[in-house]
């Protein structure tokens, strides 16, 4: 599903480029659950952006479902992107000012759907995910569970086949960090590809496949493959 070749990432400073990726190499195959592993600082959440096609990598090559993407022009990743990629952040990224069905519906909007399937797609997602009860809500009338779960049928509301969760259950007290990590193995269940970028020795013991990054590199995966 996921194919990364040869990766780095550099950032521009005044004295050159900052490395944080140097040289990954990584497959990550359709319905998976895996966690990148890492300490703050170690290139793990810059590895999701890459494989998200959020940023570009400086050298190599990002494959998605077969497709290059470092081939693309900006538009057609964004297409590729909104087909195949659902995203949830530790931050929720909530519009304050949009009910949860809106928030959920956002995605909707840029894949051209109409109102009335924005509304129903939306509702459908929010109802899977334990919040049927709360549509006419808003963010801020919601805990940090129901903000992460509204944030994850946003995730949802495009029918992705891979999702992107970049420290999901951070801002959270660990009884709500369970629900979601257990919402997250639901999903995978019905067959998504999940992709969790955590700090969280405990979190990622639960999932099937532990990617360990540090210092830009991968330096431990138990699900390599094996290049004879």
């Amino acid at each position: 599903m996921i194919r990364l070749r040869d990766i780095t990432k550099a950032y521009p400073t005044q004295h050159g480029g900052l490395p944080v990726l140097k040289g990954v190499n990584l497959h990550v195959k359709e319905g998976e659950f895996a966690a990148i592993l890492g300490p703050s600082g170690s290139g793990k959440s810059t590895l999701l952006h890459v494989l998200g096609m959020i940023h570009e990598p400086t050298q190599g090559e990002v494959w998605i479902n077969g497709v290059n993407t470092t081939t693309l022009n900006d538009h057609e990743r964004s297409r590729l992107r909104g087909r195949l990629l659902g995203f949830v952040f530790q931050s929720f990224h909530l519009i304050d000012r949009l009910t949860i069905v809106e928030n959920a519906a956002l995605p909707l909007f840029y894949q051209g759907f109409s109102p009335a399937e924005r509304q129903a797609r939306a509702e459908e997602c929010l109802k899977r995910v334990g919040l049927g009860h709360r549509l006419g809500h808003y963010p801020s009338q919601l805990s940090g569970g129901e903000s992460q779960r509204t944030a994850i049928a946003r995730a949802l509301s495009g029918n992705p086949r891979v999702i992107l969760a970049d420290e999901p259950t951070g801002n959270l007290d660990h009884k709500t960090g369970l629900e979601i990590l257990a919402l997250l193995r639901e999903l995978h269940a019905q067959g998504r590809t999940i992709v969790v970028i955590t700090h969280d020795e405990k979190m990622a013991a639960q999932m099937p496949r532990r990617i360990r990054i540090a210092d830009g590199r991968i330096v431990e995966d138990n699900g390599a493959e094996v290049v004879a």
